[in-house]
């Protein structure tokens, strides 16, 4: 397999930042990196050229990654609870997507990216979740997620008792007019 050495002149994720010299496929270098100005061939004086600018772009990399382990200790006892419409066996009539908890984080005060927040598919249910949040290989923790009802346990229990039939409805409004619950015989 054939590579070519290009210079970087602007940070490539998963590939290097300013002034790495690294080694990519000729599709890449020809398709991608060289039109968008992201990348030359490497040259002595290019690679002096750029050293000033790296030192700046490292530095600030230092001071977003320890924003970051920051954050990741902050989240660590974070927990998010969201409000979602369900019916009565607990399943959501939408779901809970990597967005949305993304969302709630940022609106907690955290810069959190959706890219972070992993859940393998949309959560359905409701429920407690433990929701990874991987910045980095190092830089990873888990975020406590309470899926609760839109609606007061309650309406919910109404609900459920509305859709076991007409007796124990008829039971409820008796249960009611007469001042509360007197136990059942059977």
């Amino acid at each position: 397999m054939k590579q070519i050495e290009l210079l970087l002149l602007d940070n490539v994720d998963n590939l290097g930042i300013v002034g790495d010299v690294v080694k990519v496929r000729p599709g890449y270098a020809r398709n991608f990196l060289v039109p968008r100005g992201l990348a030359t061939t490497p040259t002595p004086g290019s690679i002096e050229r750029l050293a000033e600018r790296r030192a700046v772009v490292e530095a600030e990399m230092k001071a977003i990654r320890s924003a970051q382990q920051e954050m990741i200790g902050k989240l660590e006892e974070h927990e998010i609870t969201m409000e979602r419409s369900a019916n009565e066996q607990g399943v959501l009539f939408g779901g809970v997507s990597q967005h949305d908890i993304a969302e709630a984080l940022r609106a907690d005060g955290f810069s959190v990216e959706d890219r972070w927040v992993r859940i393998g598919q949309q959560i359905k249910r409701l429920d407690s979740y433990q929701i990874p949040v991987v910045i980095d290989k190092e830089l990873k923790t888990e975020v406590k997620l309470w899926v609760v009802s839109d609606k007061p346990a309650e309406e919910l229990e109404a609900e459920g008792d509305a859709g076991e039939g007409d007796e124990v409805a008829a039971e409820s409004a008796d249960e009611s007019a007469s001042g509360g619950y007197h136990g059942r015989d059977d």
